[in-house]
């Protein structure tokens, strides 16, 4: 009877491993948003200097949020992948945050990119526009360049990317990784296509599991033992051996 209960929960158990999405491993200091035993986890590559990237911050983040992150159904997992020192500073003073700034902070330095991205823009002083960035989130010009330049935060950022290099091949950003598969920038990365894919996540996620098979294997599992060995030699009756 036991090994028969067993066999039902292992069933259950496989089914439901079956529908759930494979999810991303995450690291200890990884930054997230959203439900931690949600059935979908995504996760975005991204750098602060990168204009796509705020544009994806700016167009497409809000509606998962809306859509999937305040509702429980997805994990979103941010990760920098750094393109140039800036980077490393906009992520080291954004660790300096409360947690619950964090995202916001990034939000900031995306929509302030002319104040202080030279990639693109005239900054003639990165480190100073840096300090004014900090400053209209409350950090002192002494704590902007202290956190800018957390050797700690950039050993961090500079491990997120040589794993994301190794395990997907990313090497450009905005990229996406959902369901194990990596959808970079363009119309992969639309929300359109991100929307349709996630939905799709869900509803495997959610699909009914099929009813475990009854425990009723043993007369069937001792006729397929005796069929598979047709040699084996034939037992005397009771009459037999009278």
């Amino acid at each position: 009877m036991k090994n028969g209960v067993l066999k039902i929960l292992l069933l259950v158990l496989f089914a439901a491993a079956a529908n759930a999405a494979p999810r991303e491993k995450l690291f200890p200091d990884d930054r997230t948003l959203g439900n931690r035993n949600a059935p979908v986890v995504l996760v975005e590559y991204f750098a602060p200097m990168c204009p796509h990237c705020a544009h994806f911050a700016a167009t497409v983040f809000p509606e998962i949020k809306k859509a999937y992150i305040d509702t429980g159904k997805v994990l979103y997992v941010l990760r920098i992948f750094p393109l140039a020192a800036p980077d490393g500073a906009v992520a080291g003073m954004a660790k300096c945050q409360k947690p619950e700034r964090y995202y916001d902070f990034l939000d900031l330095a995306f929509r302030k990119q002319a104040m202080w991205d030279p990639d693109g823009y005239d900054i003639p002083d990165v480190e100073a526009a840096l300090v004014q960035l900090g400053g209209m989130a409350g950090m002192k010009p002494e704590d902007a360049k202290r956190c800018m330049h957390d050797q700690a935060e950039f050993d961090r950022l500079n491990r997120l990317a040589d794993d994301a290099a190794k395990r997907f091949d990313i090497h450009s950003v905005p990229s996406i990784v959902l369901d194990g598969k990596v959808l970079t920038g363009g119309d992969q990365a639309s929300w359109p296509e991100l929307k349709t894919r996630i939905d799709a996540l869900l509803a495997k996620a959610a699909a009914p599991q099929p009813p475990p098979q009854k425990p009723v294997h043993h007369k069937h599992h001792k006729k397929t033992k005796h069929l598979s060995s047709p040699a084996e030699p034939k037992r005397p009756s009771r009459t037999e051996t009278k």
